[in-house]
This record gives structure tokens, C-alpha cells and sequence, in this order.
């Protein structure tokens, strides 16, 4: 049965419940609405709802298209005994007609063609019916916090098309390591397909909260650690946190510099079965409030250094 056969025997109104003089922009709107309440990802396993879904999308495809629901309308006014179908017979003679009261003879060529031809070639669209259509993907952004977006997890998320006051909720899962701004590819969360066609993809941007502690450059975590002037000119061993809430030490050397960088291996993100490294920026802290005897003893220290970190500026 070709899809111009099946115009005659299918009120497509009917099938999305609209009336015959419904706009396009309500017939799109009924449609998605529709699409989304009986598509296949939300009726797991019903065949009934399949076939509804099928056919709301054979509708919609003719519906939908503002020259082949014109084709439509005429020929479903025409009935299908203007063309010779199931033995009707006609008056008329010449082209197109009946003559001599006998049934047309299509002499073997397909309906689909007899409309095309009437209807300037636009017709057909060969016998397999209705033309399958991938689902159109859809664009969407989500906020997660520091944490899910290094450990990855499952969300849900409400999507709607635009111009849409309906909605549908969709769980997707963001991998491990995802950095903000991150677009990622989920499949088959977009649109859903004509025809039993495969749904659109839906394309998510990660909008990644920061933490109070961490950092992030790729795959490194960052953390800045404050340590005294005595720290930093004679060196210490420091215990530095870590994103898991373990510890690692990190020996410092004699004459660590501030703003220096030292790296931890392992400690950043896993992800993709590799590790980044946490880097640890030293920040030495200079105290605001000195007792005497601190203030004596810095004095001294003072007096009997003989290098000047400004010497150099001045050679």
C-alpha cells in the first residue's frame, strides 16, 4: 500500500485530534505533545503505544508539510472513486477519466503515480510509505558542583522545546572529570524520530560550581598552602588535605620560596583510567601581630644578614 493510497483510507486529523482547519504551529505543538507521550524510550516494552507512535508520525509527516497537507486535503476531497479505486466508474471520458462506463485501467502503473501526476509531480514518495527521519538533537545546560563534575554522576534534567509548555524528564549521566564548559553528546535524549526513526541526540553544557579549597587546571587539582617564614626558610614537613579527605606530606626544603609550585602525583582527577596530580602552591603567610620577643629576635636575624634580596636590582 503506497502512502497516497493510505490518504484515502486514514483521516490524519483524526489521528493527532485536531480539526481540519487547525494551524500548522498547533498541529507542530500536538504533535511533539503526542511524541513525547507515547514514544518508545517512554513506553518501554508496550507495542501499543509503538503503533501509536507510528502512526502520529505518518500523520505529522504529511500534516507537517504545508504543500503535502494541501495534496492531502485535495485528495482526501476527491475520494478515492475520481481515481477508479475499488471498481467505481465514471461518466467521464479522455485522460484522467472513465470511458465507455468501464472501470479505469491503470494499465499496471501504481496510484502513486496516477497523483503525482495530477498533483505536478509532488505526490510520490515511493511505496514505502512515510520517509523515516532521525529526531532532531536538542541543546541544554546543566549546573552540577565541584564534586560531581570530578567523581562524575546521574542527574535528571527537564527538557522542553522551545515555544513548548509541556515538558519531559530525562536522567543522563555525566562522566568523571568533566570541566566546566564542557560540552558532552548524549545519546538519543533529543527529539524523537519520525517513523520509528532513531531520536536526536541532546548536547549539554556543564556549568561546573567551584570549591572553597580545590582548583582545577585539566586534569590537576590545585590547592594553595600557607605556611610561616620559619617553614619556608628552614623547611618542614606539611600535611596537605586532599579532594578525598585523606592527607598527603609534603617535605618542604630549606629556602622555599613563595608562589613556588610543588606537584603530588596521583592526587588529582581520575578519569578515563588516568590520574592528574594535585599541585600545591606555597603561600608564606607573614604575621600581622609580633610580640616583643619576636620582634627582638627578627631584629637580630636582620642585623646579621649580609645579603640583601634587592641587591641584585641595583649591579
Amino acid at each position: 500500500m503506497t502512502a497516497q493510497r493510505e490518504w484515502f483510507e486514514k483521516d490524519y486529523y483524526a489521528v493527532l485530534g485536531v480539526a481540519k482547519d487547525t494551524t500548522d504551529k498547533e498541529i507542530t505543538k500536538t504533535y511533539r505533545k503526542l511524541a513525547r507521550k507515547y514514544h518508545p524510550d517512554t513506553n518501554p516494552g508496550n507495542s501499543a503505544a509503538e503503533e501509536k507512535f507510528k502512526d502520529i508520525s505518518a500523520a505529522y509527516d504529511v500534516l507537517g508539510d504545508e504543500s503535502r497537507r494541501k495534496e492531502y486535503d485535495e485528495v482526501r476531497r476527491a475520494g478515492p472513486s475520481a481515481f477508479g479505486m475499488n471498481g467505481a466508474r465514471g461518466g467521464h471520458g479522455g485522460p484522467g477519466g472513465f470511458s465507455g462506463g468501464q472501470p479505469f485501467d491503470m494499465g499496471g502503473a501504481d496510484i502513486s503515480d496516477l497523483i503525482g501526476q495530477m498533483f505536478g509531480g509532488r505526490g510520490g514518495r515511493g511505496r514505502g510509505g512515510v520517509d523515516p527521519r532521525r529526531g532532531t538533537d536538542l541543546e541544554a545546560s546543566l549546573d552540577i558542583s565541584f564534586l560531581d563534575a570530578v567523581n562524575g554522576t546521574t542527574t535528571s534534567l527537564r527538557l522542553s522545546t522551545e515555544g513548548e509548555s509541556n515538558s519531559r524528564e530525562v536522567n543522563v549521566r555525566i562522566p568523571a572529570g568533566v570541566d566546566n564548559g564542557q560540552r558532552i553528546r548524549i545519546k538519543g535524549r533529543g527529539e524523537p524520530g519520525r517513523n520509528g526513526s532513531p531520536a536526536g541526540d541532546l548536547l549539554l553544557t556543564c556549568n561546573v560550581g567551584s570549591h572553597h579549597l580545590f582548583g582545577r587546571e585539566g586534569k590537576n587539582l590545585t590547592v594553595q598552602l600557607p605556611i610561616t617564614f620559619t617553614e619556608a626558610a628552614l623547611g618542614a614537613n606539611i600535611e596537605v588535605p586532599t579532594l578525598d579527605g585523606s592527607t598527603v606530606t609534603l617535605r618542604l626544603k630549606a629556602g622555599t620560596q613563595a608562589g613556588s609550585r610543588h606537584r603530588v602525583k596521583g592526587k588529582g582527577i581520575n578519569a578515563n583510567g588516568e590520574s592528574g596530580d594535585l599541585i600545591v602552591s606555597v603561600d608564606v603567610v607573614v604575621p600581622k601581630d609580633l610580640t616583643d620577643k619576636q620582634k627582638k629576635l627578627l631584629q637580630q636575624l636582620d642585623e646579621i644578614s649580609e645579603d640583601s634580596p634587592r641587591s641584585r636590582m641595583f649591579s
